[in-house]
């Protein structure tokens, strides 16, 4: 072979090419354009919308399984759950059934009492829906205002329930708006019964939210947990309203009288309607007049002097 024909170049792997600095600074600089560029005219944001578009199918495959897991969960535990809901449900209509046949053979007995003996069927309370629009702003009370007044026939000492139970009693009455004692009132009472033991006794408003029982021996027969409702008595509450539930019974050894705590069964934090029901005063038959004493034989009545 000539001389002449032989490549006398170094190997390429002796062939280095640009020194690695140089490198570093011209892509750096082009770098540094580019995000220049981007920032200043856009440049890439087509290609990246491009590449979103090319790329998005490609997700939306990725995302399958997690979503078939995902749901699957939800599936099973949905599932689980129905079930036990129907299982709550049937046994809470089992119950309620149960109830029910109860009230229907109590109300046939209480018909047939009531015939037997002859006596009157319960009134009929007359009652109108309210709202509560604020509570009193005295801190030494607890009084709330409702939106029925004189122009809708509400009157003093009417009674304010609502689903749970007796709230209080209107203690005075506007035009248009009314203001109601609660129960929880320092200066409220009301009679009650125990449905337990029907013992009559007197509920009476406590320090913070809660009642107590006065007046009752060490010795009676008070339960934690004992219901207590409207005895009906006073002609003001219809009977059958519950009031509140005993949480303490404490006999004190230094008084004959124990110290009985109740928490009521109506709150009237967070209530927004009421029921203003009628006195049962007001539907009871008027008191008849006194007869006027006889006039003993051999005397007649002095209707008058003569002049």
């Amino acid at each position: 072979m000539p001389l002449g024909t032989l490549d006398r170049r170094p190997p390429p792997f002796f062939h280095q090419g640009p020194s690695a600095l140089t490198r570093l600074a011209v892509f750096s600089a082009v770098a540094l354009f580019l995000m220049a560029a981007d920032t200043r005219f856009a440049v890439t944001r087509p290609l990246r919308a491009g590449l979103a578009m090319l790329l998005l199918p490609v997700e939306r495959v990725l995302e399958v399984p997690v979503q078939l897991t995902h749901s699957g969960g939800e599936y099973v535990g949905g599932l689980h759950q129905a079930q036990a809901d129907l299982a709550k449900a049937q046994l809470a209509l089992t119950t309620q059934s149960a109830k029910a046949a109860r009230v229907d053979t109590l109300l046939a007995e209480n018909t047939r009492l009531r015939a037997l003996v002859d006596l009157k069927p319960a009134l009929a309370v007359k009652s109108q829906a309210a709202e509560v629009l604020y509570e009193a702003s005295d801190p030494f009370s607890r009084k709330i205002f409702i939106d029925r007044g004189a122009s809708q026939g509400v009157v003093p000492g009417a009674p304010v329930i609502d689903e749970a139970g007796v709230l209080g009693q209107v203690t005075r009455v506007y035009p248009l708006s009314s203001e109601v004692t609660l129960l929880i009132d320092k200066e409220a009472a009301i009679p009650v019964l125990n449905t337990r033991t029907h013992q009559r006794s007197a509920a009476f408003g406590a320090d913070g939210a809660a009642l107590e029982l006065r007046f009752m021996a060490g010795n009676a027969d008070v339960h934690v947990g004992d219901l207590l409702q409207t005895s009906g008595v006073d002609g003001i509450y219809p009977p059958g309203l519950d009031v509140a539930k005993v949480v303490k019974v404490d006999p004190r050894a230094d008084s004959s009288f124990a110290r009985i705590a109740l928490v009521p069964t109506a709150s009237a934090d967070g209530v927004r309607h009421v029921l203003v029901l009628e006195p049962m005063a007001m539907q009871l038959p008027a008191r008849p007049a006194p007869e006027p004493e006889p006039t003993p034989k051999g005397q007649k009545a002095i209707k008058g002097t003569k002049k």
